[in-house]
């Protein structure tokens, strides 16, 4: 299979668009971000999103009627890597995690009441929306199939108990899809948060602090809901999850490849500024090195990001090639910011330049959407399983 990497002019404005976008009404907003917190201030994402408004650049991968300008995947490929510049972008451009996964989903699967109520307010940013799949140990986490949370048939619709942790964008999120264990499966709720079966218990302290809301503990005690609650179909709920999972796992590459982006870049900068031993850091070996492989790192990248988005845009299911991407990309983009923070020395320690908060925030991406280790599982076991088959390397359908 072939697909094109050149770009729709109109793809390619838009980007430039982004960019413009983030340097200048974005990342001057970045010192208000404190790497401490729980996540975004909701009063500064309503400022960044206004402006994103403002610029016409609002909601890139939202359906065109809720607002949105509905870009395919190889599109999103090269707008959200510009969105991902600063770790404000994504929630200013309302293309962040997990609301952009969950208007995927909802955009997918929902009824035209579920449209109506959960969709149209997610995809105008009037609200925020949160995905309860990931439980505390044992429960469900890399192995979704230690699902604990129940939801149990009752007269007039479900009863759900369980607990989940690591939840993004609990705090403050109008409404959270609970995956929840049913008879014959697992199932997707819609869960509103006034909801007195639901609730938000604390928000976790961790590594990173861009995401609106944080990651939060949530409870479920009996919490019932209708049968208009129900998303997607009984006992498919982890079926109908592949819709998000994939592309939102390739989503996240894209914003965080933009973040490692401008890493390098600040790096690079400093380099070719910066007296050391009678020339410039950036002419010496060891530094040149560095740049190199984060060059090698950010294209390699981009290319399997573009391979993957092209698949999807084909109606395939990508599941390998999401899978590589994000695995690659993952610990790609960590690499680039280390190597990044190597070449600034103290000054890539301090918040004279973006990489430390960058570096703090990136890390956990290794973990989260399946930890690196699960995706080699499944490459490999995949792998094994088209040798057998007698298929050509490369062709996983």
């Amino acid at each position: 299979m072939s697909y094109e990497f050149d770009k729709d002019p109109q793809v390619k404005e838009f980007a430039l668009r982004v960019r413009s976008f983030i340097n200048t009404e974005v990342i001057p907003h970045e010192s208000e971000l404190n790497p401490d917190s729980h996540g975004i201030n909701p009063e500064l994402r309503i400022t960044l999103q206004n402006k994103a408004r403002a610029a016409n650049v609002f909601a890139p991968t939202a359906p065109k009627e809720f607002g949105g300008h509905g870009f395919n995947h190889c599109a999103q490929a090269v707008i959200l890597e510009e969105s991902g510049r600063s770790l404000l972008g994504p929630t200013a451009l309302n293309c962040a995690a997990p609301d952009e996964g969950n208007i995927l989903l909802l955009n997918k699967i929902a009824t035209p009441e579920q449209r109506a109520k959960y969709l149209a307010p997610l995809a105008k940013g009037e609200v925020r929306s949160s995905f309860a799949m990931t439980e505390p140990s044992p429960g469900a986490g890399a192995d979704p199939n230690l699902l604990s949370t129940s939801a149990q048939k009752s007269g007039s619709g479900w009863v759900i108990n369980g607990n989940k942790w690591l939840i993004t964008g609990a705090d403050g999120a109008a409404f959270s899809i609970v995956m929840a264990k049913t008879s014959g499966g697992a199932t997707m709720f819609l869960v509103d948060a006034e909801n007195p079966g639901m609730e938000v218990v604390r928000s976790l302290d961790t590594l990173d602090s861009a995401f609106t809301g944080g990651h939060g503990v949530v409870d479920f005690t009996d919490c019932e809901v209708s049968d208009n609650a129900v998303l997607g179909q009984v006992d498919e709920g982890f079926v109908n999850a592949q819709v998000r999972l994939g592309p939102a796992r390739l989503t996240h590459c894209m914003r965080w490849l933009g973040a490692a982006r401008r890493s390098h870049e600040s790096a690079v900068d400093y380099a070719a500024s910066r007296p050391m031993f009678g020339t410039e850091l950036a002419s010496l070996g060891m530094a040149q090195q560095m740049i190199a492989d984060n060059e090698i790192d950010i294209a390699a990248c981009r290319a399997l990001i573009h391979r993957a988005a092209w698949v999807l845009d084909q109606g395939l299911p990508a599941r390998a090639e999401t899978s590589i991407a994000k695995t690659f990309v993952a610990e790609a983009t960590f690499r680039i910011v280390d190597r990044s923070m190597q070449l600034c020395g103290a000054k890539g320690t301090s918040s004279e330049l973006p990489i430390a908060h960058i570096f703090r925030d990136i890390r956990p991406f290794r973990i989260y959407d399946g930890p690196s280790e699960v995706h080699r599982w499944s490459i490999s076991r995949r792998s094994v399983r088209h040798s057998q088959a007698g298929k050509l390397p490369g062709d996983w359908a």
